[in-house]
Formats: structure tokens, C-alpha cells, sequence
């Protein structure tokens, strides 16, 4: 992540505190997941116009079905998994400037791993992906309604493309889910 022959980092002050509850994580090849996920966040700091002199955490845990559930039924009323969960530190506005602590992602690994070989996504982009949509949650974003989900998509498109990851909505509709196939 660094730019130019100085070693600038840009949002150093970003910092991104992993936790990896589900083995499964480990084994998914997705190399050095912290990195990754400043890399995400920092594009997404970028883009949507945070200072670089930005100093905050973002807690990420890579867990399970169960894990995710669990706080899915708790925190949200819903008693099934979900592919991220975000805890945002602080009720923030799009715009708003997080203090120390921005928030937690929590990451379900069977979920995301189903949902990425049904859309025939690489793995390590479908992550990206969520990782980028739950930071815009911590950061205020949302799409309960149409105009805000339409807001949340467009700027999700184009992060992913500063990152060099194709429309996922438009790679949905062009290669449509295929089933799964369950064991017995």
C-alpha cells in the first residue's frame, strides 16, 4: 500500500485490528487479510473524502454462520446469518469525521464463501466487496431506502474500481446465481 519513493502510506493512521475466529479463514488463500483490509479502507477514506491525516480503528473479525447468526439474532432481530454485520462506535452522518475508534465489521466466512461461488466471484473480491460496504456503514452510509441504496451502490462501484474489482451488481445480472447444491 505504499505510493511513490518517500514510503508514504496513505491513512496510516487507519488501522485495522483483525481477529480470525473461524479457521476456515486461514485456509481461503486470501494472503494477508489486515493489508487487504486497509487497502479497502483506505480507498474508501479516499473516496469519500476523509482527511488523510485520519486516525481511527476498525475492528474486523472473520468468524462463522453461527458467530454471524448469533449477533445477526441479537443485535438485529433476524436469526440467520448474514454475509457482514458493521457496529458503528458512533451514529455518524455520510461526511462526519469518526473519532478513535470507528467501528466493527464481523465477517460470516460460510455465508461469504456460498455467495461468492454462486455470483462466480473470486473469493478475495467478494470480500473486498463486503469490506468496503460495511466500512460505508460505520461511516453513516445506508440503503433502507431506494435513493440512499442507489447513493450506497454508485459509490460502492466505484471504490471497487479504484481497486481494480469489476461492477459486482452488473457481474450479478450478467451471471446470474447458480443453485448450490446441499448435502443430505
Amino acid at each position: 500500500m505504499r505510493s511513490g519513493k518517500s514510503g508514504y502510506v496513505p491513512y496510516e493512521g487507519l488501522t485495522v485490528a483483525l481477529s480470525i475466529e473461524a479457521t476456515e479463514w486461514e485456509a481461503a488463500g486470501l494472503g494477508d487479510v489486515s493489508a487487504m483490509a486497509h487497502g479497502v479502507f483506505a480507498a474508501t477514506a479516499g473516496r469519500i473524502g476523509l482527511p488523510e491525516d485520519l486516525q481511527s480503528e476498525i475492528a474486523v473479525t472473520l468468524a462463522d454462520d453461527e458467530t454471524v447468526r448469533a449477533a445477526n439474532a441479537e443485535w438485529r432481530g433476524k436469526d440467520r446469518p448474514t454475509n457482514i454485520l458493521s457496529f458503528p462506535m458512533a451514529n455518524l452522518a455520510p461526511g462526519d469525521r469518526p473519532g478513535p475508534l470507528c467501528g466493527d465489521l464481523l465477517l460470516a466466512f460460510q455465508t461469504v464463501q456460498r455467495e461468492a461461488h454462486a455470483e462466480g466471484k473470486r473469493l478475495a473480491d467478494h470480500v473486498r466487496h463486503l469490506l468496503v460496504h460495511g466500512f460505508l456503514h460505520l461511516m453513516g452510509f445506508d440503503h433502507i431506502d431506494e435513493a440512499e441504496a442507489e447513493a450506497m451502490e454508485t459509490l460502492e462501484i466505484a471504490i471497487l474500481a479504484d481497486l481494480g474489482i469489476a461492477d459486482p451488481y452488473r457481474e450479478c445480472l450478467e451471471n446470474p446465481p447458480k443453485p448450490v447444491m446441499m448435502a443430505d
